[in-house]
């Protein structure tokens, strides 16, 4: 597999999890996961830690940022790739927060997945 198919696989898995984001679609988002996956951030100043199941939960029990009307301002930053593990660079802005995600992936059963999100508020 080439570099630039790499690319667009984990631009694949990616897109996934924004659309699972900003849509609420808990379905396409726990997809674009390894079910091990643990998320860890800093919102406002708060840790934030939660594994996969707690996390899917949380967005289910809230409002998208589509029902809120806000627009789809997500994007990926930077990729880089080595072998079958990957770090995406991503900006988040949602839900009244500037998110910057970091998206550590592996490649798992020849499927890429994220196996860790370390996310940070910026104001």
């Amino acid at each position: 597999m080439t570099y630039t198919e790499k690319i667009s696989d984990i631009e694949t898995v990616i897109t996934g999890y924004f659309e699972g984001l900003f849509y609420g679609d808990i379905q396409k988002l726990g997809r674009s996961f390894a079910t091990e996956a643990y998320l860890y951030g800093d919102m406002r100043g708060e840790a934030y830690l939660k594994n996969l199941k707690d996390y899917l939960e949380g967005v289910a029990a809230r409002k998208s940022p589509h029902e809120l009307g806000e627009d789809f301002k997500m994007e990926i930053l930077s990729v880089e790739v080595t072998g079958k593990v990957a770090v995406a660079r991503l900006h988040v802005p949602m839900l009244g927060y500037n998110y910057y995600d970091y998206l550590a992936l592996s490649k798992i059963n020849g499927e890429w997945k994220i196996v860790n999100k370390l996310f940070v508020h910026v104001e």
